[in-house]
């Protein structure tokens, strides 16, 4: 199954951008009457017949639709402090909007390393794994955001800080804490961690402390894991 993405479709008929025409027609060797998958990325799976296979404006009709095609049961959002290196936060992006979750966060930290991301570019990456794994639901990828901005905005749901501080009396395992179908918020911080008085804000603002294991993780590992643990949370 070959998956596009396909943001701005529009019922009968859509016309592919020139690009998505190229890999189409020259690239997977479609042809007039064959059949493709089309995805808006709000949850809708589209069957779409080819109806004129120009190779620069590839034209669709859609002969089925499906809405909420695989979509979780739960609401995940990782606010996670790119890391120094892009091409591990992309490796983040790119794996999490594999496993499933619905909003990223680029976190400001005081010990940040970065603090600027390509927009366009980190969007790509998502965009890329959402077709690669078949997703109709394409994770919303926010700007970057100040850690004090973050802990003391709204936000109904579950909210975990998980943060390698060896002076904390009471740690608490995901599982221990969020329960099957809960709306989730975990913030995973940069390589120096955490700063105290940054754990102290999200604690005053209703955050819960958590441990990913003994193993001190890399940002981007750390990150995954906890994405991967909400997963296995509501199977």
């Amino acid at each position: 199954m070959q998956l596009f993405y396909t943001p701005d479709i529009t019922i009968p008929t859509y016309t592919l951008s020139e690009e998505e025409s190229k890999h189409c027609i020259r690239v997977l060797r479609k042809s007039q009457g064959d059949t493709l998958n089309l995805t808006d990325g709000r949850g809708n799976m589209y069957e779409a017949q080819i109806i004129d296979d120009n190779v620069k404006r590839c034209i669709v009709q859609i002969v089925r639709t499906e809405p909420n095609y695989n979509k979780l049961g739960y609401e995940l959002t990782m606010a996670v402090a790119p890391t120094k290196n892009i091409e591990r936060f992309e490796w983040f992006l790119e794996k999490a909007t594999e496993i499933g979750l619905e909003t990223i966060i680029p976190l400001d930290c005081r010990h940040s390393e970065r603090r600027i991301i390509k927009h366009e570019r980190e969007l790509k990456v998502i965009t890329s794994a959402v077709k690669q794994s078949l997703k109709a639901f394409h994770p919303t990828l926010q700007n970057m955001t100040s850690f004090k901005e973050l802990v003391k905005a709204k936000f109904d749901g579950v909210k975990l800080i998980a943060h390698c501080a060896e002076t904390i009396n009471m740690r608490y395992a995901i599982s221990e804490v969020v329960e099957k179908n809960d709306k989730v918020l975990i913030l995973i911080g940069p390589e120096g961690d955490f700063a105290p008085e940054e754990v102290e804000i999200a604690l005053k603002n209703g955050f819960k402390e958590i441990t990913l294991g003994k193993s001190r993780l890399r940002t981007e590992t750390a990150a995954l894991v906890a994405v991967a643990q909400i997963a296995v949370i509501n199977q």
